[in-house]
């Protein structure tokens, strides 16, 4: 027998994460033009690839991530990616095992803080998509799902992904940052603060 803990066999945690993606897009309500058109890229994209979260699929895929905020939201950890070589919230590809959209982003955002008790809020509070430069081998696209985690601050730690992980006060984002950073943070605040 299968331990529960282990999450879902091989065969179905692309399907559970493409059927949670339907169903988190789908309730998303959009705030703008350009997040309307994203959302309706995404779920256009999942109805043509049901292998759309995974490494070995289209080029164009989805990851999850999560933006980490104090509780009175005047702070956000960033990791300066190794990468990208700029400083963005944390997350990344789904993993087998990731039994959700939301498991996804809390496990990404618990191995590049070492914030090991990170509890991702359960709605989705952004949509990006964005071409990758540089080394990221045959990405070429992130289609992003985005949640947010309200913490303590604790020290954080590097992991090997980052060249870097920090608070940063968010009236003074670290340069460069992600130039869609402050209407994610915009976005969180709004449908999840």
């Amino acid at each position: 027998m299968r331990d529960p803990a282990a999450g879902l066999p091989d065969e179905t945690w692309l399907a559970a994460l493409h059927a949670d993606a339907i169903r988190l897009l789908t309730d998303l309500e959009p705030v703008d033009d350009r997040e309307a058109q994203v959302r309706s890229q995404m779920l256009a994209h999942l109805a043509e690839h049901q292998d759309a979260w995974s490494r070995e699929g289209p080029p164009e895929h989805f990851t999850a991530s999560v933006l980490v905020v104090t509780e009175d939201w005047s702070q956000v950890l960033l990791t300066h990616h190794r990468k990208a070589r700029t400083w963005l919230q944390l997350g990344g590809h789904a993993d087998p095992g990731d039994e959700s959209v939301l498991a996804a982003a809390r496990r990404e955002g618990r191995e590049e803080s070492g914030l090991a008790q990170l509890q991702v809020r359960p709605v989705l509070v952004d949509v990006d998509r964005h071409e990758l430069v540089g080394s990221f081998g045959r990405c070429r696209e992130h289609l992003d799902l985005r949640c947010v985690a309200v913490v303590p601050p604790a020290a954080p730690t590097v992991s090997a992904e980052s060249l870097d992980v920090a608070w940063w006060p968010v009236t003074a984002l670290p340069q460069p940052h992600g130039e869609d950073l402050p209407r994610l943070l915009a976005n969180a605040r709004r449908r999840a603060g």
